[in-house]
């Protein structure tokens, strides 16, 4: 493997945290500009085309994340599979990872494309989208269901640089792609008056920008590790490590989001305004989520190159470092918010509806207090998918999906949006609690691992 002709990190050498700090910097920025897309979408919309606009955005968000989630998480862990082997420095089997990732996001693709166009009518009647706001949602989502091939094709080769040790380019071509979205944004809504389906428009046209550059950069620079003809016959044993790797991270992101997609369906019973306060909370909840995603993307690559390399002192290390990191970001987030909160919530949407508003804000502190646990969370469920923990992290996700349907049935009819909340508050807490148990138990085996175990058999 010509390391020299591409460019990749090792993280088996080096100070731990500075590798991760400098792994982590430019994928923190890029998930900031990955919330640009839905920011810019809610602004644009709040500011010319009113809070029904928002609220046809945001009343089926939790169907577009429980869409573009299943192809992130199988990518996500196609992804630890290849970062395994490039920290092993085995080229034939990382020839190979990378030949069964193509393959494998070509059929998700088309399977997942096909059934969200199928049912995307019933769904959203199922969500109970309300009939004033359903024609725009049902416009905004098809447009965006017709793109989905532009998300995972970004998505597979930026996981695939990251594998590698590249999180600087996908960022650049993600500001690029950002900056698109603002200015199409602005053209279609804006200047052309399309609606909420100009918005998705954008977001679609913007996402294959960025699918286009990462996917010709791959081709043109990497083209010591791309995989030959004979590489796409796939052994056995790597289809099974890749499937099993792919659906576990799948699994453990679209569990959590089918429960969001009941918890949504008991929000929009409470009114338009509600949803518009729960999409404009939502958007700043993520962007200050952007760090802790971060982190726990970097916990994934480090652990998993050395774990491929059987370095289990700097697996220690490195799981200690970023766990203090994801802990010390949530308490400054928290703070930010206190002070901030009211004024991020009326900026993104340009909203002076006092309910909108107050609820926003009450949303957001809330949730922000809780930002440690959820840091805990996030890191622990990767650190534990990249040494092939596979089962508790999933049992965390199925954690959240019963929480969260127990607050669509119960809580939220009962207590109204302050139901809605408190939810996913004190799931964050529950689910980081018994991973850290879990993670206590199994010490033995995130720090003695060997070099070697994830070898198959040649096709």
């Amino acid at each position: 493997m010509k390391a020299s002709a591409m460019k990749t990190t090792d993280m088996t050498v080096g100070k731990p945290l500075r590798i991760i700090l400098a792994f982590a910097v430019p994928i923190f920025i890029g998930n900031i500009f990955q919330q640009i897309y839905s920011v810019v979408d809610t602004m644009v919309a709040g500011y010319n085309l009113g809070d029904a606009a928002i609220a046809a955005i945001g009343a089926t968000s939790s169907l577009y994340g429980l869409i573009i989630n299943l192809a992130w998480g199988m990518n996500s862990g196609f992804a630890l599979v290849v970062t395994r082997s490039f920290g092993a420095h085995d080229e034939g089997t990382l020839k190979k990872s990378i030949a069964g990732t193509m393959l494998l996001d070509g059929i998700i693709t088309a399977v997942v494309t096909a059934l969200a166009l199928c049912f995307l009518r019933p769904l959203m009647h199922l969500m109970n989208t309300p009939e004033s706001i359903f024609a725009d949602a049902y416009r905004y989502m098809f447009i965006i269901c017709v793109g989905i091939t532009w998300a995972v094709a970004y998505n597979m080769f930026s996981s695939l640089l990251r594998s590698v040790g590249n999180s600087v380019t996908p960022l650049y071509f993600l500001i690029v792609s950002s900056v698109a979205n603002i200015l199409l944004d602005l053209l279609f809504v804006a200047v052309l008056h399309w609606g909420v389906a100009g918005a998705a428009a954008a977001t679609v046209a913007a996402e294959a920008l960025s699918a286009l550059l990462s996917g010709v950069y791959f081709f043109h620079h990497y083209r010591a590790i791309l995989p030959s003809r004979e590489d796409f016959r796939l052994s056995a044993g790597m289809l099974r490590d890749l499937l099993t790797n792919g659906l576990a991270m799948a699994f453990m992101y679209c569990v959590v989001d089918l429960g969001s997609v009941f918890f949504q369906s008991a929000n929009n019973r409470l009114g338009d305004a509600v949803i518009a306060a729960h999409t404009a909370a939502r958007r700043i909840i993520s962007i200050m989520m952007a760090p802790l995603g971060t982190i726990s993307s970097a916990a994934a690559t480090f652990i998993g190159q050395n774990w491929g390399a059987g370095r289990k002192d700097r697996v220690r290390e490195g799981l200690k470092q970023e766990i203090l990191l994801a802990v010390a970001w949530g308490a400054f987030a928290c703070g930010l918010i206190y002070l901030c909160g009211e004024w991020l919530v009326r900026f993104t949407t340009g909203s002076d509806n006092a309910v909108t508003v107050q609820n926003a804000v009450m949303s957001l502190r809330i949730h922000l207090p809780f930002y440690p646990a959820l840091g805990v969370l996030l890191t622990l469920r990767t650190a534990m998918q990249a040494v092939n923990i596979k089962i508790p992290p999933v049992l965390s996700s199925a954690m959240e999906l019963g929480m969260k349907i127990i607050a669509a049935f119960v809580l939220i009819p009962f207590y109204g949006f302050l139901g809605t909340c408190v939810t996913e508050p004190v799931t964050w807490a529950l689910c980081a609690f018994f991973l850290s148990v879990v993670y206590c138990a199994k010490r033995s085996y995130f720090y003695e691992t060997k070099r070697g175990e994830q070898s198959y058999d040649r096709a």
